[in-house]
């Protein structure tokens, strides 16, 4: 057997390339290594904008240049930088060693120097990963999110008076509406929604151990956590004064924790549509040309919720690793977390994957009013509840001596089909008052939804 040409080892770089492609600009080591120059270009910039350590500034010309460099790596620096890198054998030291090489080009070797000044990879690192991850999560995974959301909250309202039967513990229950019952998905998401968003993406720039050390040496005279600060927020991060080598990751602990749960909702609408889907309450629309099983024609298989379940689970899985293991560093550092953030993107990338086939599946699915009406209209005995809590009522106030109303409809009702007719009989002959009376008459399955339309209000308008 001849050997297969180089293949993707993930099917995220695979079969599911198209979905999640956009998280590979800026969680690939490629794009790693972008943000990584970016800040020591920056931080060039930085110190000979403001004529530290003896420097002057670069006119401006020479400041775009540099930026266009940082902004503009691709395949040429990637390539170089594996070059560099075999000999280093040290990936941020290559970098450094990158642009220094742009400066000579530039015809700047004066500043030479003041590339990595008085950095530890560390400070390079952490600023560049809360860059790309800040990047990739605002920029890609959460308007997809958003996009979903939306979704959801126009079939919560286009469906907010759908009477259904609900099946609490997977038996028949009292009525609820289709619609409702998205937009508590819609309401428990747009929670998620607001933790991520208010998730501050943490950077440190402080040296070797956290202490500015090697800053006191060069210039003892400088501000240097005052300066550390002005930079770090200039890249548009929030600053992290008390660390040790390394930014102590918790910032991205609650990220992955607020993501992996919001993941974890997800997963809990996609086996409700499954189980709406397979009693026949959502009808799959069939996409031309599709096929559901290679050998039963009839089948509409609903794919896109079970391939969603799935990449859930894996995203959960690596994300609260992620969570788990950043949050430890022996004493002042070690590298476990130099392995485990390559696996971010990973991470989210089946998130995306699993929004990608939600959002589309949605669009694939409508709900079968006549399957919901004929269900409701066979399960009579869900009326109980409205019963003996109308007489309990009526007990309370005065007009009825009926007791027990509970166990009565209890008898009456539990496992036992009950036909409208059998439920009109038994309230006629209640002695109850003839207003309570009328109104349990008038009830059907259909009606008894309480204020399911109305709590769909509670949601932000559909655009």
């Amino acid at each position: 057997m001849s050997p297969l040409p180089p293949q993707p080892l993930s099917p995220l770089d695979g079969r599911y390339r198209a979905a999640v492609g956009d998280l590979g600009d800026h969680l690939s080591e490629a794009g790693l290594n972008r943000a990584r120059v970016r800040v020591e270009v920056e931080w060039l910039v930085f110190l000979t904008e403001r004529g530290l350590l003896g420097s002057a500034p670069l006119d401006a010309e020479q400041v775009r240049a540099l930026r266009h460099f940082a902004a503009e790596f691709g395949q040429p620096e990637i390539d170089r930088l594996a070059e560099l890198e075999a000999t280093t054998r040290h990936d941020v030291k290559a970098v450094e060693y990158l642009v220094r090489e742009k400066l000579a080009d530039l015809g700047l070797t004066r500043v030479a120097e003041l590339v990595h000044f008085a950095c530890t990879s560390e400070d390079v690192n952490n600023l560049s990963y809360a860059l790309t991850v800040r990047a990739a999560v605002t920029g890609v995974w959460l308007p997809k999110l958003r996009d979903v959301v939306a979704r959801l909250s126009e079939l919560a309202h286009a469906e907010r008076a759908t009477p259904m039967l609900a099946r609490t513990h997977g038996q028949p229950a009292t009525p609820t509406t289709f619609g409702k019952e998205i937009a508590v998905f819609v309401h428990r998401l747009e929670r998620q929604l607001r933790r991520i968003d208010a998730i501050e993406y943490l950077g440190k720039f402080s040296g070797a151990t956290g202490t500015f050390s090697a800053h006191l040496a060069a210039d003892p005279g400088l501000d240097w956590p005052a300066l550390s600060r002005e930079f770090v927020t200039s890249l548009g991060l929030d600053w992290n004064p008390l660390t040790t080598q390394i930014e102590s990751h918790d910032w991205q602990a609650e990220l992955y924790a607020a993501v992996a749960h919001a993941g974890r909702i997800l997963h809990n609408l996609c086996t409700d549509i499954w189980t709406y889907i397979s009693i026949g309450y959502l009808a799959q629309i069939p996409q031309a040309g599709a096929t559901g099983s290679s050998t039963m024609p009839h089948k509409v298989n609903p794919i896109r919720f079970e391939n969603a379940e799935a990449n859930l689970e894996l995203s959960a899985a690596l994300l609260d690793s992620l969570a788990e293991t950043l949050v430890t560093s022996r004493l002042q550092r070690d590298l476990t977390d130099s392995t485990t953030q390559r696996n971010i993107g990973v991470a989210l990338g089946h998130s995306l994957l699993a929004l990608d086939n939600i959002r589309r599946g949605l669009d694939e699915i409508a709900v079968a009013p006549a399957v919901l009406a004929a269900d409701l209209d066979g399960n009579w005995e869900v009326l109980g509840e409205a019963i003996q809590t109308a007489i309990r009522a009526e007990v309370t106030a005065g007009r009825s001596a009926i007791a027990d109303p509970y166990a009565l409809l209890k008898e009456l009702t539990r496992g036992r089909r009950v036909t409208g007719d059998d439920l009109r009989a038994f309230v006629a002959g209640l002695d109850i008052g003839d207003d309570a009376k009328e109104r349990l008459l008038a009830l059907t399955p259909a009606t008894y939804v309480g204020l399911a339309d109305r709590l769909v209000d509670y949601l932000p308008a559909a655009d």
